[in-house]
């Protein structure tokens, strides 16, 4: 486990750590900023296509070995963006390293489900709930010190000693947890499933970072992903092999714990992208301070997580995840009344509150969810799960920022010159827009919350 946590805490840190960097690397590479968005999109895309193969992964192929070949794929990818001279080889290094992280998640919740009895696992699982969290907050702060003292590029050497250590500490105890399958590859399975979930990823990630929802480069993205996961779905219910089991969906607990991490996470993305904007266009503070300011949110959901792993053990979910969202929702209603007058740290505590009730929703409804499948449904239930993660994250993005500019735009079209404290003021009601989007997210997680049942396995 301490191998599994190090490498998946560095590969997240790393996930959000270049983010701060985007400044600098539009003005050295000579690029737009969408060009430079490609490192945040490109990395997405990869997990989108390589996670929902990662069950057939982990039955066919050895523990140890696909934890080295793991952090192999890390450590070559950020060799290579460690040394980038262009923005080429900076987003081929950065899609190298998304290749080992997309194998790591699914093997690190697998890991957790063999290793743990189910008296135990709601606690392994807020521990990696720590991980998943801590990591991406700590990311955008310390890149910001990083790239101040020293370059960018030393956000990729920082955590190459680290992987070396783990995959060492792996190769010394980490055993073979799975008895290896001869499970046949359905080809044809892969080039749908690359097709569906990269074209469903790639689709709502450039619809927030471009042109939109109405651009034909999104609309063709999505269309094709959605007929791709169509024919993906159809095929995997009447071949005999298929890639992907789907009878996880049998599993109504499962199901609905699939259902709620969706909306959690739509709530949680969405408000990440959205804060920092509001604290420097509506507020006028720096990136830097932004960052800080919003760092205590992520702290307190990893340590928050791990406390609600335990209270799941001994109480069940259904407490936990009824109160998170009552508290979530209360939250980004308040949220979407906010204005340009409001103190950031009244609004850092409403966001530490909020991350508080996400940590009360995601590690209990995954886990009660997970623990009703078959231990030979791990790997596939892994890969649904992490699957959610992804497209959800990149749906909240994209949806936030897609309400944030279509409002901004609006207020500004019935100003002839905007100042700037209009374009502040246009900021703000963007912001109050999405967050309202939110909160009718977050009342649908509550009404969805109201069915979920603790799982009871021996």
């Amino acid at each position: 486990m301490a191998a599994l946590l190090i490498s998946g805490f560095m590969g997240m840190f790393s996930e959000t750590a270049l983010n701060m960097a985007i400044h600098d690397l539009i003005n050295e590479f000579h690029i737009s900023a969408s060009t430079a968005q490609w490192l945040t999109t490109g990395y997405l895309l990869v997990l989108g296509i390589l996670i929902p193969v990662s069950g057939l992964l982990i039955k066919r192929f050895p523990t140890r070995n696909l934890f080295i070949t793991s952090l192999s794929f890390s450590i070559v990818g950020l060799l290579v963006a460690g040394v980038s001279p262009s923005f080429s080889v900076l987003l081929s290094g950065r899609m190298i390293q998304a290749v080992g992280t997309g194998l790591l998640l699914p093997l690190l919740f697998h890991t957790v489900l063999v290793l743990f009895p189910p008296a135990k696992r709601g606690t392994a699982m807020g521990l990696v709930g720590l991980v998943m969290m801590f990591a991406p907050a700590l990311g955008p702060v310390s890149a910001g010190f990083i790239i101040e003292y020293l370059n960018w590029h030393m956000i990729f050497w920082i955590i190459i000693p680290f992987l070396v250590f783990a995959i060492v500490f792996g190769i010394a105890f980490l055993p073979n947890l799975t008895e290896i399958s001869k499970h046949r590859i359905d080809m044809l399975s892969i080039v749908l499933s690359t097709i569906g979930f990269g074209g469903i990823v790639f689709g709502i990630s450039y619809a927030g970072e471009r042109e939109g929802w109405s651009s034909p480069v999104v609309l063709i993205a999505l269309i094709a992903g959605i007929i791709a996961l169509a024919v993906y779905i159809i095929r995997q219910l009447s071949i005999d092999e298929p890639v992907l089991y789907l009878q996880v969906f049998k599993r109504p607990m499962f199901t609905l714990g699939i259902i709620v991490t969706l909306f959690a996470n739509i709530i949680i993305f969405s408000s990440n992208i959205l804060l920092p904007l509001y604290m420097q266009g509506g507020l006028g503070l720096s990136a830097s301070k932004a960052g800080l300011l919003l760092l205590p949110g992520g702290i307190i959901n990893g340590i928050m997580s791990m406390v609600n792993g335990r209270i799941f053990d001994k109480y069940g979910p259904r407490g936990l995840v009824i109160g998170g969202f009552v508290i979530s929702t209360i939250v980004v209603w308040l949220f979407s009344i906010i204005s340009s007058f409001d103190s950031a740290y009244i609004i850092i505590f409403f966001y530490m509150l909020l991350m508080v009730s996400m940590s009360m929703v995601t590690t209990p409804s995954q886990t009660n969810g997970i623990n009703q499948l078959d231990p030979s449904l791990y790997p596939d239930g892994t890969a649904m799960v992490n699957s959610m993660i992804q497209t959800s994250g990149a749906m909240g993005t994209a949806i936030a920022i897609s309400i944030l500019n279509g409002s901004k735009n609006a207020v500004l079209s019935q100003v002839n010159h905007p100042s700037g404290i209009d374009q502040a003021e246009a900021i703000v009601t963007g912001v109050q827009h999405a967050f309202a989007f939110a909160a009718f997210v977050s009342l649908a997680g509550f009404i969805c919350s109201l069915f979920i049942k603790r799982v009871q396995v021996e």
